[in-house]
């Protein structure tokens, strides 16, 4: 690689100030597979996306004059300068192809909730180890207008007055800077209609309930089962008063839908009965084939099932499902294949185990057996090291092929497949 090619590394001083240094590249890790970023495999940092701090951790940089990766632990202008990892969290739409890379120090505490992609700094811009699957701006805070959500509030205050579903939104959007909630009240795209307060699995990176205290959940999940009429009320809302008509069951705000199916069917009935507008989906992990089966007689449209492998010891390990199986979810997928549903994988995803040999080959023989429609890309929000160890990876030498290769090699295989970020409305699917 010409010395021009490189994208500098970027590192942060205590202080979480970020800077670049030069004479040094920045790095992306794949599980044991380091990479030299350069301007060709990177993109511009996408708007709406962050920069995050890594405490506990040292920098894996490129040296480009000897021509060595090396673990800065201070600034090498400014000795004594102790320096840390920056990562990218990228924007909704953007499939990460490269961690941030870095070391842990002894008895570092886990890293929050979130996808650290790998960043650098070229001709004045960031730039991310990233690609772009889906280019719809549903979730990009930059396209929404935070006046015309706090009117949507007030007016909606008053039309619903009671509701307890509108305000648990309200909070979603103004405390927590929920994306879908402030869709709701924007009157654009999907509206969540978050429902159960209980869940049949403990996945490891779940975001609403973290046992143990070693990692903070990064909202509160709801506290109350909504009533039947109280989900029509918004759900009918939404439909007869947006352009892109889609309400979803299954927030990162609750746990599993279909544990609230007793108040979740009757609601499905009364939505149909006002209307047979607009598509009413469940993001679900579809443990319960019965349990769905009902719902999609109600008048379920669609379902996004979360998997983060295909393979069912990493489903088991990360998912760690109470009364339920690895084969339930297989059932349910199945099922709602042969009643003509459209089925989508939440595919969460993270470099160095989701692009390896056994994983990819797994991937392609279940699109193979099962007829999903759609894969949606979500970078795994987790510890990439943790989740790598959870997964078996440690210590193992597993080349990968890359993430971007993964999805080309997808697409060629099984060219009815889609791809992308965000549930699709009736006449997309």
């Amino acid at each position: 690689m010409k010395r021009e090619d490189f994208v500098t590394a970027v590192v942060a001083n205590k202080n979480g100030e970020v800077f670049d240094v030069q004479g040094f590249a920045a790095v992306g890790m794949a599980g044991d597979n380091f990479v030299v970023l350069s301007r060709k495999d990177t993109v511009s940092l996408p708007g709406g996306s962050e920069l995050l701090f890594l405490p506990d951790r040292r920098p894996i940089v490129f040296n480009i004059d000897s021509g060595r990766f090396e673990i800065l632990y201070e600034h090498p202008y400014l000795p004594a300068e102790p320096v840390f990892p920056v990562a990218a969290f990228n924007a909704p739409g953007y499939v990460i192809t490269r961690i941030c890379a870095y070391e842990e120090e002894p008895d570092a505490s886990p890293l929050p909730l979130f996808a650290y992609g790998a960043v650098g700094w070229k001709n004045g811009r960031f730039r991310a180890s990233a690609f772009c699957i889906d280019r719809e701006r549903r979730q990009n805070i930059n396209f929404m207008n935070i006046e015309k959500m706090l009117e949507g509030i007030e007016k909606l205050r008053k039309r619903m007055p009671r509701n307890r579903l509108r305000r648990h939104l309200e909070n979603c959007a103004l405390n927590y800077g929920c994306p879908a909630a402030k869709n709701f009240f924007l009157h654009r795209y999907e509206a969540p209609l978050p429902t159960s307060t209980r869940c049949n699995a403990r996945c490891w990176g779940c975001l609403s309930l973290q046992e143990g205290g070693e990692i903070t959940s990064t909202q509160d999940r709801i506290c109350f089962t909504p009533s039947p009429d109280e989900i029509a009320e918004i759900a009918v809302y939404h439909i007869l008063n947006t352009r892109k008509r889609i309400v979803s069951f299954g927030q990162g705000c609750e746990g599993e839908p279909l544990l609230a199916a007793d108040v979740i069917e009757p609601a499905l009935k009364l939505i149909r009965k006002e209307t047979r507008l607009g598509t009413i989906n469940m993001n679900t992990n579809a443990s319960l084939p019965s349990t769905l089966d009902r719902l999609f007689e109600a008048g379920l449209d669609s379902i996004r099932v979360s998997m983060n492998s295909v393979r069912e010891e990493c489903y088991t390990a990360y998912f760690r499902p109470r009364g339920y199986s690895f084969n339930d979810v297989i059932q349910s997928i199945d099922l709602a294949a042969a009643k003509g549903r459209f089925v989508s994988i939440n595919y969460m995803n993270m470099p160095g185990f989701t692009d390896t040999k056994g994983e990819v080959e797994a991937l392609l023989s279940f699109l193979e057996k099962h007829q999903v429609r759609m894969i949606q890309w979500r970078n795994l929000n987790l510890d990439p090291l943790r989740y790598w160890r959870l997964m078996g990876m440690e210590g193992k030498v597993s080349e990968p092929i890359g993430m971007s290769q993964l999805v080309e090699k997808i697409q060629k295989k099984f060219s009815g497949i889609k791809h992308g970020y965000f549930n699709p409305e009736k006449g997309k699917m």
